[in-house]
């Protein structure tokens, strides 16, 4: 169950606890019914005079004390280790906490430090990321522990402009690992800290604006946690849709306390379905291998794909849904024979874990009970 940050709302959860301990969900319907209230007598989109230098030293007190209180406990937030920092970041990029967590473990225990990592195949690289998709991240990853081993004796450059030179680190990258493990007072910006400053001021900024606004927003002292603080508060209680406005440690200095107007409608999703053909036999399991040429996850292992059984009297042992970009795919997985003219490999089951298999392929491996 949540934590408020405010006294009188945190006191009503205690009260509805007593009465109702066996009933989380209804302590915290009520808890919103009596925020709701609270706020019903005020302007949702109240304007603020402009942000002043008190404003800001405020927002920063008030943020990092709820960010003591109330930060998730991240596996890469134990310590300030670099490699552990620097692989958390590239993993998040586009992909959310809950998705990460398993991989970024497993991809610890198979490379436990940026020296292991460099000296690795590729192919085990792409095996441990095989599932968070964007599969360039994974071979740039492995390039940049090869520079930092080969030019930097195995140290991280403890500076933004000295990280962006290595391969697949940009500024937001550069800025997250200077700040939480070095201390540089450098900014970083992402959806959420864009989202948390467009609402705090109520403009919609451009990205030129926002960066220079988390600037002079960031605390000098504590750069690294505020920099976790601003991002920890867009995912939780400033989130994109119905923000939690009653559980935002700085919602009385808030422009907007909900959303902004949209600028931009997302595009809608289309839908499409495929097949793929699964042929097991004497333990082993019929693989097509990914030209080293294709744009779209060069050298991946993954299953023959079919004609449509969409239709067909051909029997699907199992289906799944899988969604890349702006498609979302029903996929149907056939048992049978690959054609004899199908190129690929037999591969043992045992060694399935081994493989960069593509995300889908793992997917219906396991919804199969293959892996």
């Amino acid at each position: 169950m949540l934590l408020f940050p405010h006294p009188v709302v945190s006191t009503l959860q205690y009260e509805l606890y007593l009465l109702h301990p066996d009933k989380p969900d209804k302590i915290e319907r009520g808890v919103r019914t009596h925020v709701q209230c609270r706020f019903s007598n005020f302007d949702m989109n109240h304007r603020r005079l402009p942000i002043t230098s008190g404003d800001i030293l405020q927002f920063r007190r008030r943020l990092l004390r709820w960010y003591d209180r109330h930060k998730r406990d991240l596996p890469w937030r134990q310590d300030r280790d670099a490699y552990r920092v620097w692989l958390s970041e590239i993993m998040l990029q586009q992909t959310r906490v809950a998705a990460v967590l398993e991989h970024y473990r497993e991809f610890v225990r198979r490379f436990p430090s940026v020296q292991r990592l460099a000296r690795a195949r590729e192919s085990s690289v792409l095996a441990a990321w095989s599932g968070l998709g964007y599969y360039r991240r994974a071979r740039m990853l492995r390039r940049a522990a090869t520079e930092i081993v080969s030019k930097h004796a195995g140290q991280f450059p403890d500076t933004a402009a000295e990280l962006r030179d290595l391969p697949g680190i940009g500024p937001y990258t550069a800025a997250a690992i200077a700040s939480i493990c070095f201390g540089e007072r450098i900014a970083v910006v992402d959806g959420n800290v864009e989202r948390v400053l467009s609402r705090i001021t109520g403009r919609n900024l451009v990205r030129a604006e926002v960066w220079q606004l988390a600037q002079e927003f960031l605390s000098p002292t504590r750069p690294g946690d505020f920099n976790q603080a601003m991002m920890e508060l867009g995912a939780t209680a400033c989130a994109p849709r119905q923000p939690r406005c009653f559980l935002c440690p700085v919602s009385d200095l808030c422009a907007t306390r909900g959303e902004l107007p949209r600028i931009a409608i997302k595009p809608r999703q289309k839908k499409k379905e495929i097949s793929y053909l699964l042929d097991r036999r004497n333990g082993s399991v019929f693989l097509m291998r990914r030209r080293q040429e294709s744009s779209l996850m060069p050298g991946m292992w993954e299953l023959p794909e079919i004609p449509s059984a969409n239709g067909s009297r051909v029997a699907w042992i199992t289906t799944v849904r899988h969604s890349i970009t702006t498609t979302d795919y029903l996929v149907r997985v056939v048992k049978g024979r690959a054609p004899d003219i199908t190129q690929g490999s037999w591969v043992r089951v045992s060694r399935l874990t081994e493989l960069p298999l593509t995300g889908l392929t793992r997917k219906i491996l396991r919804a199969a009970k293959v892996i």
